[in-house]
């Protein structure tokens, strides 16, 4: 299975632009499934409500969503890519997945970072599994990966790959996903946003890329630079993820004691 990401700088609130240079990468990948960053059409570092209303799209039959599903149809592979999502007169910082067949379906952050508190819900589709045929993958966004619940929750359902949009700021991500890994046995592809946006006055964000590519060992099979564009698809094998088997003695998932552990 050919799995990748793109990572590159968006633009705020040039949605078409955005969408053509992903396009323009797209149809010359040759990939099963691609992660784009959090936000990746909209940009992120929003200044007000407003802006967020008039950026956010219904799902799956805004822009983005159907521009998406028009190149996974078109290039027979799975995407999952950020993007705001309205809904019942909410905001959310949402996910989508797509594929040859059309919309899959949707994620909605659970954990916000930031600012993030002020313009999005809460997301409350809770951390759902995704059959695409050649592996079951799971979403979780950015600030997600603080929480071990979010990878364990995958986990749990049978995900083989994380595929995990971001936009992040803090450091300290790209070395943490190992032990995501290493810890639940599966693949991640975090996907990761370069660039700096300094919007309205506000405290200037710089994105630290470094998106990669992490097997169910902890092993880094790919990381990108710091500041510079990168377009990477490997192969990976969805079945090393589903040996939870340590040892003889030791399965990961099934030694777990959870009448002993407290919410």
């Amino acid at each position: 299975m050919r799995v990748g990401f793109y990572q590159f700088d968006p633009q705020f609130g040039e949605v078409a632009k955005n969408l053509d240079t992903v396009a323009a990468k797209i149809e010359q990948a040759d990939a099963d499934l691609l992660v784009l960053p959090e936000l990746f059409a909209s940009g992120y570092q929003f200044v007000s409500q407003d802006e967020v209303q008039q950026l956010a799209e219904p799902v799956p039959n805004g822009p983005t969503t159907r521009r998406l599903i028009d190149l996974a149809k078109r290039r027979r592979m799975h995407i999952v890519a950020g993007l705001p999502e309205q809904s019942g007169g909410r905001c959310y910082n949402s996910a989508v997945v797509v594929g040859p067949s059309g919309f899959v379906g949707c994620y909605r952050k659970t954990h916000l970072f930031y600012e993030e508190t002020l313009f999005f819900a809460p997301g409350d589709s809770g951390f759902q599994v995704w059959d695409i045929g050649p592996a079951k993958i799971g979403v979780m966004i950015c600030f997600d990966w603080y929480y071990p619940e979010a990878a364990r929750s995958l986990a749990v359902q049978g995900a083989d790959i994380l595929c995990h949009p971001s936009n992040l700021v803090l450091p300290n991500c790209p070395d943490s996903m190992p032990v995501r890994c290493l810890e639940n046995r599966v693949f991640a592809v975090t996907c990761n946003r370069i660039g700096r946006e300094a919007r309205g006055g506000k405290e200037p964000l710089t994105y630290i890329g470094h998106s990669e590519i992490v097997t169910p060992r902890g092993l880094i099979l790919h990381r990108a630079p710091r500041d510079r564009e990168d377009f990477t698809v490997l192969d990976m094998d969805p079945a090393e993820a589903r040996n939870k088997q340590l040892n003889q003695y030791n399965d990961l998932l099934r030694d777990r004691r959870i009448g002993l552990y407290k919410a």
